[in-house]
């Protein structure tokens, strides 16, 4: 794997589940990680701990990204940090288990803005800081291809992510930045402990080829990979590491 050594990268959501083990991961690769975060700060600051415990670099940074102030926030500190930006993760987000008759306008509003609109003006901002041969990876969900019903506001905003991604890459191309959309399956994190009982997992494992779930180190190997110089003929893909779940 290609050295990461002296880059900058921000993660959103990065105090726990995903987003920490692609921190933690980008960071072993010897880049320099702001590790976003909105109300976890304690987690946020656990993440900066277990960097630093291996010898990595980071530092935590608070913002609701529901909120265009709090992003302009977000990078003025990182601006002040880093200078630039090289690598960026978009992978803060919510959910929301509940079918359509059972949604109001506004968990609707709550789940596009965080997951939609503050990406996108994230990414607005970050490109003002980033260089030639930048990297933009996006998370989304096999939500986009398989029906969750449940879960349709979700599974909406990250198939707009995953259509964000091609028209960017198509932009970007010129400027050298790469963006791609990685997409796990199903992991047992935290953010799926509402719904991923002991029966739920036999049925989720029963549908994945590989025979079990994924572990969150996994899906933050692919990401290293996007992140790194080995990736630099990948742009404009979605790349699912999901064990085959649900092919």
């Amino acid at each position: 794997m290609s050295t990461l050594q002296g880059r900058t990268a921000l993660v959103t959501g990065a105090s726990r589940g995903i987003g920490r083990a692609i921190a933690r991961r980008l960071a072993a690769a010897g880049a320099i990680v702001a590790v976003h975060y909105r109300q976890g700060r304690l987690q946020a600051e656990e993440t900066v701990s277990l960097i630093e415990q291996r010898g990595g670099k980071a530092f935590a940074v608070s913002a609701d990204l529901m909120s265009i102030r709090d992003i302009d926030t977000l990078f003025e500190m990182i601006k002040t940090r880093f200078g630039t930006l090289d690598i960026l993760v978009n992978n803060a987000g919510v959910s929301h288990a509940a079918y359509i008759e059972d949604t109001s306008p506004e968990d609707f509003d709550r789940i596009i803005a965080t997951n939609l609109r503050g990406p996108y003006f994230v990414t607005k901002q970050a490109l003002t800081m980033m260089k030639s041969g930048g990297r933009i990876i996006n998370i989304s969900s096999n939500s986009t291809r398989v029906a969750y019903p449940e879960v349709s506001v979700y599974g909406l905003t990250k198939a707009a992510i995953q259509n964000l991604t091609l028209s960017l890459a198509h932009q970007l191309g010129k400027r050298a930045i790469t963006v791609n959309t990685l997409v796990p399956g199903v992991i047992d994190t935290d953010m799926n402990s509402d719904w991923l009982s002991e029966a739920a997992k036999v049925y989720v494992i029963g549908q994945t080829s590989l025979g079990r779930l994924g572990s969150v180190e996994e899906v933050a190997n692919v990401a290293a990979f996007l992140a790194s110089d080995e990736s630099s003929w990948v742009t404009g893909q979605s790349i699912e590491a999901s064990g085959g779940c649900r092919l």
